[in-house]
C-alpha cells in the first residue's frame, strides 16, 4: 500500500482551534466482515487490532469527568469486538447519547442475531453505510452480496421501528463517492434514496454524504492510478472558507484502540497526534483532567477533503 501522509504533510490549510469537546469518537479496533475500497481506516477480517477492557475502563471515566454528550463508536465494525455491548450499556447508564457506525452486514453475522434488538433496547443511534441504492454500486465497491445484506439488514431494524417518525429510534445512512469525486448535494441526494428505497418498503431519517479522504485504502487506489494529484486538486479547488467553522474537529476527539488521541478518525489513521504540551502522542488518560477549548488542530492537505464543496463531516454535509 502507497503511503499518503508525504504527499499531505506540507499544507497550506488554514490554521483552526477547538470550540468545547462534546463527542467522543471511539475507534474499537480496525477487525471489520468487509474489505470496502474507500475505507480510510483499511480494516478487514484480518485485522487484529482490538481495543482492551483497561482502555475502555479510561473511556468510561472521561465520559464521567467530562462534558462530552455523544459517543460515537466506530471501527473497522465495532460490534465485532468484545467490549461494544458493555461500553453502549456504560455509556447509556451515563444519559450519554452513543451512535453505532454500522455496516449492515454484520446484522447477519453469525453470532450477531440480537444486534439489532440490542442497538432498540439502548435507543442506540444507527449510522449505517450504504453508497448507493443501485445494487451494481454498492457490490462494485464493497463486494458480491454485499446490497442484498445491507437490504436485510435495513428490514431488520425497520421492523423494530428504526427510521419511524415518532419513535426516538435514529436510522441514518451514509453515501461514499464510488470515485474521485464530490458528493452530490445532500438534500438531492437523500430525496433519491428515499424514493428508491421506499419501493422496498424501507424508511429512514436522513441521508449524510461523505467525501472520500485521499488516505489510507482510498488514497493508495489514487496514487496506483495517476489520479492523486488531480484529486487533491479538486479538493482545494472546492474550498470553502465558510465551511472552516462547522468542521468537525473542533468538537470531537478521536481515540484509536490503544486510547492515544486525535482530532479526528483522519488524522488517526494518518498518524497526526492531537498538539497537547509536553505530551508527543497524547494518551486518553491524559485529557481526564484537560480543557481542550481553543487548542490548536493538526491539520494537513487531506483537511481540504471536509471543507471542499457543502463540505464533510461525520455528520454529513457541514451546509
Amino acid at each position: 500500500m502507497h503511503a499518503t501522509l508525504p504527499l499531505l504533510k506540507q499544507t497550506d490549510f488554514p490554521a483552526i482551534r477547538r470550540g468545547p469537546v462534546t463527542t467522543l469518537q471511539v475507534n474499537l479496533g480496525y477487525r471489520c466482515n468487509q474489505s470496502c475500497l474507500h475505507c480510510h481506516v483499511n480494516a478487514g477480517p484480518t485485522r487484529t487490532e482490538a481495543m482492551t477492557q483497561e482502555t475502555v475502563d479510561i473511556v468510561i471515566a472521561y465520559l464521567r469527568s467530562s462534558a462530552i454528550t455523544t459517543l460515537d463508536i466506530t471501527g473497522g465494525a465495532p460490534e465485532l469486538h468484545a467490549p461494544f455491548r458493555g461500553l453502549v450499556q456504560e455509556a447509556r447508564a451515563l444519559g450519554v447519547h452513543v451512535i453505532d457506525r454500522c455496516n449492515l452486514t454484520i446484522l447477519s453475522e453469525a453470532g450477531q442475531e440480537d444486534l439489532a434488538a440490542f442497538l432498540a433496547d439502548h435507543r442506540v443511534e444507527v449510522i449505517a453505510s450504504l453508497p448507493c441504492y443501485m445494487e451494481e454500486n454498492v457490490d462494485g465497491q464493497r463486494g458480491t452480496g454485499v446490497y442484498a445484506r445491507s437490504i436485510e439488514g435495513l428490514k431488520q431494524l425497520n421492523a423494530l421501528g428504526y427510521g419511524t417518525e415518532g419513535s426516538g429510534l435514529v436510522l441514518n445512512l451514509v453515501y461514499n463517492p464510488t470515485g474521485p469525486f464530490l458528493p452530490p448535494p445532500q438534500a438531492q441526494l437523500e430525496a433519491e434514496y428515499k424514493d428508491e428505497l421506499g419501493k422496498q418498503g424501507i424508511v429512514f431519517n436522513q441521508l449524510l454524504t461523505l467525501a472520500n479522504m485521499p488516505i489510507e485504502r482510498f488514497g493508495s487506489t489514487l496514487i496506483s492510478r495517476n489520479q492523486f494529484a488531480d484529486y487533491m486538486t479538486l479538493l482545494r479547488t472546492a474550498h470553502q472558507d465558510a465551511n472552516l467553522e462547522q468542521v468537525m474537529c473542533r468538537s470531537l476527539i478521536s481515540v484509536d484502540w490503544q486510547g492515544y488521541v486525535y482530532d479526528c478518525d483522519f488524522n488517526q489513521m494518518l498518524g497526526l497526534p492531537l498538539p497537547l504540551r509536553g505530551k508527543p502522542r497524547p494518551h486518553l488518560r491524559d485529557l481526564l483532567q484537560t480543557d481542550l477549548d481553543g487548542n490548536p488542530i493538526a491539520v494537513a492537505d487531506h483537511c481540504y477533503g471536509c471543507t471542499a464543496g457543502q463540505g464533510s463531516s461525520c455528520s454529513g454535509a457541514l451546509r
